[in-house]
């Protein structure tokens, strides 16, 4: 969830939509999604599957008045809605707010991306906001209930930073979490170890592996990571990983985990060539061999998404800018994902 005023919008649409309550169009027709949500502005969504229902846990955009830079500042969010959803083209409907700033005691500003899981009978929201001095770190909130109100705990995850937390609970019951975020998410400034603000975007390497997405165990009680953050390491089909002057491909943002066929897909956002790619592998932990894009760019500069399993069908949940043509200003949308035979994932043209 970034931009660069460097490259200009993809091909912005402007078509008027009442601000009214979202509903889902049919995801077997060719005709392009429909926004969820009109009343609200909403980007980031992380999809569910709680009680037989979908919940959807997006980013909520707002006209803050910042001005664009690099750094992403004009995602000035300040609170978490949550959403769900009885059936496929049914209802979307909000809950209200989930999670506000004023209520997390060590943020500053920015509530990015977030992601939900389900444990021990709780529901846990994880969210990236940075700190009073500025740098992104993890939080994570609890609730007895999918839509909250969540409550969070005093102090970021320990160890937590960047951006974009994907929460991943395997079929043997081990929870994961996929993080990170280059440019804006700050995950460029954690190269050696020790932040560095002077990073502003990546390393200045092209022909270096890409810095990599992050990936750690959760412990059992989902408020803290169970080990050493590891490198989410993603290879070409010769063994080689991709480096970083490959834009069209290497890890920028917006990691996504899901299994399908005892297979673990890592997808992800390209960020400033705008796909969504993706990485498979045996392991949780990768290495994950690169295998393709899987979507088109959207309109507006951000790309990202979730992928879900609802009632044997697979879908995709993402944004794009419709409504309003204004980068900082999305709208969530869903449709089918296909596969082939194979398993691999077939190209969506938004």
């Amino acid at each position: 969830m970034f931009i660069s005023t460097k490259i200009t919008l993809v091909a912005v649409a402007l078509i008027g939509v009442g601000l009214q309550a979202g509903f889902c169009q049919s995801t077997t027709t060719p005709a392009s999604p429909k926004p969820l949500v009109t009343d609200l502005y909403t980007a980031d969504p992380s999809a569910h599957v709680f009680n037989g229902k979908i919940y959807i846990y997006p980013s909520h955009d707002i006209e803050a008045n910042v001005p664009e830079d690099d750094e992403g500042g004009h995602f000035n969010m300040r609170d978490y809605h949550v959403y769900s959803m009885d059936k496929i083209n049914g209802k979307v409907t909000d809950h209200g707010v989930a999670l506000d700033i004023k209520d997390v005691p060590w943020a500053g500003r920015q509530m990015w991306a977030p992601d939900a899981a389900y444990k021990n009978g709780t529901y846990y929201l994880y969210f990236p906001v940075k700190d009073k001095e500025d740098v992104f770190r993890m939080g994570v909130a609890t609730s007895k209930s999918p839509t909250g109100p969540f409550k969070a705990e005093p102090a970021p995850i320990p160890g937590s930073y960047s951006i974009d937390p994907a929460v991943f609970t395997d079929t043997d019951g081990t929870t994961y979490m996929y993080f990170g975020g280059i440019w804006g998410g700050q995950l460029q400034r954690w190269a050696t170890g020790t932040y560095d603000k002077t990073l502003k975007t990546d390393l200045g390497k092209d022909n270096e592996p890409a810095l990599s997405a992050k990936v750690v165990r959760m412990n059992k009680n989902m408020l803290t990571f169970d080990e050493p953050v590891k490198d989410v390491q993603i290879i070409d089909k010769d063994g080689k990983p991709l480096l970083a002057g490959d834009h069209d491909r290497r890890f920028f943002e917006g990691a996504w985990m899901h299994k399908y066929k005892g297979k673990y897909y890592f997808s992800y956002s390209t960020g400033d060539t705008h796909f969504l790619a993706y990485a498979t592998s045996n392991s949780p932990y990768g290495p994950f061999t690169y295998q393709g894009t899987f979507m088109k760019p959207v309109t507006g500069w951000t790309t990202h998404h979730s992928i879900v399993e609802f009632k044997g069908k697979w879908y995709i949940f993402y944004h794009d800018v419709e409504l309003t043509g204004k980068t900082h200003l999305r709208n969530i949308k869903m449709r089918e994902l296909m596969r082939k035979p194979d398993g691999s994932i077939e190209l969506i043209t938004p």
